[in-house]
């Protein structure tokens, strides 16, 4: 009888030390906060929970602690599911999917009948390279400056994209900064245009968007492409899908390839890259000060971007005439955080003109955005790789 009390007792005991209750630590359970607080934010606020719910629930996943016993289940473990997984995001092909479907999904006809708009994406990268310099001032390494840099852009994508790339050691960090900032979006950025603009430059109404011709929407991704590649070649795996992306919407031939592309591929994409971005914040490669440091960086360089955008728009209406000025509320827009930003543009515009509609401007310097931020990419790992 002794014999099975011990028998029992010792298996119970050793099933115990495989337990998430017996290897959790205080690391873990405030990784496991931060995730129930992205998902409280996307489910009760709201806030992009396209992004945020994949996030939060793979920050939850991550952060379950087990005893390292060679059972190949945490992500860092050669040949479990969630590596193989995770191989997308490590090795940097989801990023460009992604862009394949935001490129299915975009109209650049606002950028088109409006060029000098595009002007306003390019003033918004300085976000990036404000961050980088601030990033080397803080002793980082110039390749991994460049990774966090990148946040300041608003893209996700293009942040796992350049990390995975730079600054692999950072990457989980980088990602998550970057996606909540995106998802912070109707936070920081109303404030910063209602500072910066007056009451005038508010209200300003911008002449209706031209009429863009079949043939310009179809010749635009095959120019564009050519043009941004041929200057940037390292930025092809984002900018070549992207545009490719938008050739099969525009040109009217390949209607089932365009929705797949910004349907079902993107979602399963979104949801791969999520959930993983989400449990590769395990506690002890995540809670550093590193971490700590592109939280803040991410900020200042989406602030920087944010200002830079709508600062340039007022210098630009110096030199327009009064009926061609640019209201300054689509300079938010220049960040490639589509359509959040150029939505935000919209609403701010209404509330001091319930009649002045913002949003079609607003998607011209938000789709050069994403170009810009793609060309950004491309500039630094040409420069850093």
């Amino acid at each position: 009888m002794n014999d099975f009390i011990t028998f029992i007792s010792s298996n119970l005991a050793d099933f115990w030390s495989y337990t998430g209750f017996a290897n959790a630590t205080s690391q873990h359970l405030i990784m496991i906060l931060v995730g129930l607080f992205f998902l409280f934010l996307a489910i009760k606020k709201n806030f992009e929970p396209m992004l945020l719910i994949p996030i939060g629930f793979g920050i939850l996943i991550g952060n379950i602690p087990f005893k390292d016993a060679g059972l190949e289940i945490g992500l860092y473990e050669h040949g479990s599911v969630l590596n193989i997984l995770y191989q997308g995001v490590k090795t940097g092909w989801y990023p460009p999917l992604i862009f394949l479907g935001i490129g299915a999904m975009t109209d650049f006809s606002s950028l088109i009948s409006n060029p000098k708009l595009m002007l306003i994406g390019a003033a918004a990268q300085f976000g990036i390279f404000g961050a980088y310099m601030i990033a080397l001032a803080l002793g980082f390494e110039p390749n991994q400056a460049a990774g966090i840099a990148i946040i300041g852009g608003a893209d996700g994508p293009t942040a796992i994209f350049l990390s995975s790339k730079l600054a692999p050691n950072l990457m989980g960090a980088i990602a998550v900064s970057a996606y909540s900032y995106m998802a912070m979006v109707p936070l920081i950025q109303p404030p910063i245009m209602k500072l910066l603009t007056t009451k005038k430059e508010k209200v300003i109404h911008m002449p209706s968007p031209r009429a863009v011709s079949h043939n310009e929407k179809v010749l635009f991704p095959i120019v564009g492409m050519l043009l941004t590649c041929f200057l940037v070649p390292s930025g092809i795996p984002l900018l070549g899908m992207l545009f490719f992306g938008n050739l099969l919407k525009e040109s009217g031939m390949t209607r089932r390839l365009a929705d797949t592309a910004s349907g079902s591929l993107t979602d399963i994409i979104t949801i791969l890259l999520g959930v993983t971005v989400g449990a590769s914040t395990q506690a002890s490669e995540f809670l550093t000060m590193n971490t700590i440091f592109i939280f803040f960086l991410g900020l200042c360089a989406f602030v920087i971007a944010s200002v830079s955008g709508v600062l340039f728009v007022k210098f630009m209406n110096l030199f327009l005439s009064e009926g061609n000025k640019v209201n300054p509320l689509i300079g938010n827009a220049g960040v490639s955080a589509v359509p959040m930003s150029s939505r935000i543009s919209q609403n701010v515009g209404l509330e001091y003109d319930s009649s002045n509609y913002l949003l079609m401007h607003a998607m011209g310097p938000n789709v050069a955005g994403v170009i810009g931020s793609a060309v950004s990419a491309g500039v630094l790992l040409g420069f850093l790789m």
